[in-house]
């Protein structure tokens, strides 16, 4: 075999630590292909090169390949389709998660695709290294939730390996612990008999043997460690008995196992609320290629567990070796006070083509354990939304991070979920006893009285003139609460920011700032609010509580009336930059409006112009103080003294002239990463209401003509819908002139067929095309008649109408 000495150095250390037995000393025969290069030694490296190199492990017919270097783009497409070649041709392929730890959402490609055993760092005390990323994936966000990475985690801390010239060195890294695993597997390999090795041996059934094998860590959670420790006896026990098999990865989702559960344990389940989802690997061992042969079932051990509602996405096609399975978990209307835990089995079948010398197909029933808390649904001051759906990051484009001052990491590409870069907050809210659901769809479809607060953090999307309308209707009307955490945006600054990609050999332009301002503009344009596009550094105190301001904007707008907050700040936008020379020179800084609060109709409103201190990326210090003053206020109209005392209360109205409001760039084509500019309006499988409608069907609502909303069951790439077990809940749907649920209006239940669609009676729409149905029957009869007349006056036959 052909293996690196670093490799085969740290495998004999981890050996001796474990007292393997000798039998798994042997050196097996085969070749193991080891990439050792560390993102220290390499700045740069090009598609292309992996490519070569990819293929050359392919004609080789190499078995176990280690790649210890990755990046953040997962959607570099040549690379990420070879990787799925290399697996396909029945290669083990090991790789490092990355160093970008302790952030979150940090994976790197590839050891973040569900074919690959990605590997992520531990020190010789079983914690986590605190270079190692953490999970979860972000290939699904914003439509969807994240798949648990890494696989495994094996030592990765001054780790002695030996050097080039002579003699030994430390190193740390998961590129050191990722060949450690590679080593693992290679011995795993030699215990399999090479007369069954081609039929046992695959990246599927390996991965099963490390997962399954390894040893839980009592303190990370599943995003930290993954399976856990790799455990080499352990692994051997399972595959010197394997037999081809699927599986599911994790195979158990406990509610009461946390801090391992994480973040699901930290917050139960309850009914009115979003989907809950839950993204599990399919791990077919029987064969590269597998299909799913009924929809997955959901079987409860109790009475209790007809209460939840499970709606499934997952692949109907397996390959190469992986899938996935997505539970979007949800509670019946007639648990809304239940308190309890519910527990049961999803069941789902996998069947692959027959071995060699095999007749029938492979078949294996995979089994995921469910435990869940259940809680009484909890009051809407407690309540609060978070906006993923107007999220956007890199890939695919070119995103720039929240924060200027941060030079080494250029690109936003933490996923900006509750539960990556944001997972501190989430702690921090459910600590002071929120309950956070996350929509993924457009505000059209959440209902609004369900909620205390609606979180819009740092977004970047556009928005459709119907949620433009809608939320303002929600606000005024239905007493919704709004909070928004906007960043900068400076267009002479974006345009300053671009710079040459060797590797695609193209420019590379932000496609918007920190945030998408002109956008954030148009959704606050009905309160009267606008942010503007300075770029403001500084640090300021609100009661005591010190705060740091990092590249946010200004307030430009806000009525009369209103709680307006300013602070000293240095503008370093690049429209800015010659008032920063003479402000750095001693000169006074200029108060700007960072902070605003309003009372609008039945809602209230907050806004600030900076989302750093939320986000746990590169904070340099955090305003969840801030946060909870502002729900506390949005959503229980609870006012501090010190926000709302009267030295900041506005009397004349902050206003500027449309044309010096931040303008959109015209040079990008935004439609290429925006899921609102070109797109119809849809409510996914990840929001809990699905509106019914057709392409094209026009629907009018006060007199004005809305497009034909759709219903998208969240049909991924690959995947099928299982609807017979979920219940749409009941909501009613109010009067004309009440604008609380009109949007909500069109909510299509197969259990209530009497309830009021768009606001018309059930019986409407079926007469109306009993009518069509009956002119057209007529029309035919008349035309039919017209024809017989016609036939005996003329005396042609058959031909006379030619």
């Amino acid at each position: 075999m052909t293996i690196s000495d670093m490799g085969h150095l740290l495998l004999v250390l981890l050996l001796v630590e474990m007292q393997s037995v000798s039998v798994l000393l042997q050196i097996p025969r085969f070749m193991l292909f080891a990439y050792l290069l560390m993102h220290s030694l390499l700045q740069v490296s090009y598609t292309s090169w992996f490519l070569d190199a990819f293929n050359y492990a392919i004609a080789t017919n190499m078995d176990v390949l280690n790649l210890s270097i990755g990046g953040p783009d997962y959607l570099d497409i040549p690379f990420v389709e070879k990787v799925w070649e290399i697996t396909a041709n029945n290669i083990i392929m090991v790789s490092a998660i990355g160093n970008d730890g302790p952030l979150y959402g940090t994976l790197n490609n590839p050891a973040d695709q569900s074919d690959v055993i990605g590997v992520g760092g531990i020190d010789y005390s079983d914690h986590i290294a605190s270079f190692s990323s953490r999970g979860m994936s972000t290939w699904e966000i914003p439509h969807g939730y994240g798949r648990v990475k890494p696989d495994v985690v094996a030592y990765g801390r001054e780790i002695m390996g030996s050097k080039i010239s002579t003699g030994c060195k430390s190193l740390s890294g998961t590129s050191v612990a990722s060949p450690v695993v590679a080593g693992v597997v290679c011995l795993l390999v030699s215990i399999i008999p090479e007369s069954s090795r081609k039929d046992i041996l695959n990246p599927a059934s390996m991965k099963q043997a490390l997962v399954e094998g390894a040893a839980k860590l009592s303190g990370p959670n599943m995003y930290e460690q993954g399976a856990g420790r790799v455990d080499l006896l352990e692994s051997f026990e399972i595959l010197k008995n394997y037999q081809p098999r699927a599986s599911i990865f994790p195979g158990v989702l406990d509610y009461t196992d946390c801090p391992y559960s994480w973040p699901f344990c930290r917050q139960p389940l309850y009914a009115g609320a979003m989907p809950v989802i839950f993204n599990a690997t399919i791990l077919n061992g029987m064969g590269v290629i597998g299909y799913v042969e009924s929809p997955p079932t959901w079987h409860p051990s109790n009475d209790e567990g007809n209460l939840l509602s499970i709606h499934f996405t997952y692949s109907e096609v397996i390959w190469p070796w992986t899938g996935y399975l997505a539970l979007h978990m949800q509670i019946k209307e007639e648990g809304s006070q239940f308190s309890g835990e519910i527990e049961g089995n999803v069941t789902l079948q996998v069947y692959s083509p027959p071995g060699q010398g095999e007749n029938g197909h492979r078949i294996s029933t995979c089994v995921l354990h469910l435990k869940l808390k259940v809680v009484p649904t909890p009051a809407r001051s407690k309540r609060v939304l978070w906006d993923q759906f107007h999220s956007i990051k890199y890939p695919p484009g070119y995103i720039p991070r929240d924060s200027l001052d941060v030079r080494n990491d250029i690109l936003d590409w933490h996923g900006d979920h509750l539960h990556t870069n944001f997972h501190i907050m989430f702690n921090m809210l459910r600590d002071a006893g929120y309950y956070v659901e996350t929509l993924g769809s457009p505000l059209t479809c959440f209902d609004a009285r369900q909620y205390g607060t609606l979180l819009l953090v740092d977004l970047e999307d556009e928005y459709f003139e119907e949620e433009i309308e809608k939320l303002r209707d929600d606000v005024i009307s239905s007493g919704l609460g709004l909070a928004v955490f906007a960043e900068w945006y400076n267009v002479d600054t974006m345009v300053k920011m671009r710079f040459f990609d060797d590797n695609t050999r193209s420019w590379w332009t932000p496609v918007t700032g920190g945030a998408n301002i002109p956008a954030l503009n148009d959704l606050l344009a009905p309160f009267g609010i606008a942010f503007g596009d300075k770029i403001l550094n500084g640090d300021f105190s609100i009661d005591g509580e010190q705060s740091r301001y990092a590249s946010g904007t200004d307030i430009v707008r806000f009525p009369a009336g209103g709680f307006v907050h300013s602070f000293p700040f240095l503008d370093s936008s690049e429209s800015g930059a010659t008032q920063n020379v003479l402000l750095t020179s001693g000169m006074t800084k200029a108060d700007s409006p960072i902070l605003g609060l309003l009372d609008v109709g039945q809602g209230r409103i907050a806004v600030y112009g900076d989302s750093n201190c939320l986000d746990s990326s590169h904070m340099v210090t955090n305003c969840y103080w801030l946060l909870r003053k502002i729900l506390e206020y949005t959503s229980g109209s609870i006012r501090d003294p010190v926000l709302f005392s009267d030295s900041v209360k506005q009397y004349t109205p902050l206003y500027v002239e449309d044309n010096q409001l931040p303008s959109r760039r015209t040079d990008v084509n935004f439609s290429t990463y925006s899921a609102v500019m070109g797109k119809e309006l849809i409510c996914r499988s990840d929001s809990k209401y699905e509106i019914w409608g057709t392409k094209g069907y026009n629907l009018q609502l006060r007199g004005r003509k809305l497009p034909g909303y759709v219903i998208d069951l969240g049909r991924g790439l690959n995947s099928t819908v299982d609807t017979s077990n979920f219940r749409r809940p009941k909501l009613p749907v109010k009067n004309k002139g009440d604008s609380g649920n009109r949007y909500l209006g069109g909510l299509f239940n197969r259990d209530e067929l009497d309830m009021p669609v768009l606001g018309v009676s059930h019986w409407l729409v079926p007469a109306v095309v009993a009518v069509t149905g009956v002119l057209l029957v007529l029309g035919f009869w008349r035309i039919r008649q017209r024809r017989r007349r016609r036939r005996k006056g003329s005396g042609s036959g058959r031909f006379a109408n030619l």
